[in-house]
């Protein structure tokens, strides 16, 4: 998506040699324009794989989600990170290692709102590793639910969470590649490919 690859170049910040920083745009303050556009991105992609729920982790998937689950008209629901007073203890779980925050968190979902009926489309902010797209993939398993496919907004190809979903023959659709960072510049997959 040449708009979101554009915002990456102007907005994005790269800090060290592994984390892009867009919290202008994404994952801090939200620009509700670009949102939409990923959302009819995704479905464009999806449309066809009968979907009828979006799924994603809190918090900053909440926004790409939301605008897919608009344009899919079926509802989002997100799993939590934390454990709150008004869920129950009939929970899916899963726990998620956050390489970007360094901590382990346990994701929940309440089991009323997935089921074996559900064919589900996960979209997320990032995928580096893969560990939240592999805690949700688990959540939905233990549901009986359908994993369609996956929408990530930014990918960063050069660390294992594309590899890891490629060989679970899993349909994934990111809409920025990135293939490196150099000289704190982003390099996207297409430019050398």
């Amino acid at each position: 998506m040449k708009e979101l690859e554009e915002r990456i170049r102007k907005d994005g910040r790269v800090l060290g040699k592994d984390v892009l920083k867009v919290d202008s745009f994404l994952n801090h303050q939200v620009d509700p324009m670009l949102m939409e556009k990923m959302g009819e991105e995704f479905y464009n992609h999806f449309k066809d794989a009968g979907i009828n729920k979006i799924l994603t982790v809190e918090s900053s998937g909440i926004a790409p989600a939301v605008m897919t689950g608009l344009k899919f008209e079926v509802p989002v629901v997100f799993a939590r990170k934390h454990k709150s007073v008004t869920l129950t203890d009939d929970l899916y779980t899963s726990e998620v290692y956050s390489f970007t925050k360094k901590t382990s968190n346990h994701i929940s979902i309440d089991k009323r709102y997935l089921s074996k009926d559900d064919t589900v489309l996960i979209i997320d902010d990032f995928l580096a590793n893969g560990q939240a797209v592999n805690g949700l993939d688990t959540i939905i398993e233990d549901a009986g639910a359908t994993l369609a496919g996956i929408g990530i907004v930014i990918e960063k190809s050069f660390q294992k969470g594309r590899q890891m979903i490629d060989k679970s023959g899993i349909p994934i659709y990111s809409l920025a590649r990135i293939k490196a960072f150099e000289n704190g510049q982003v390099v996207f997959q297409d430019e050398e490919d």
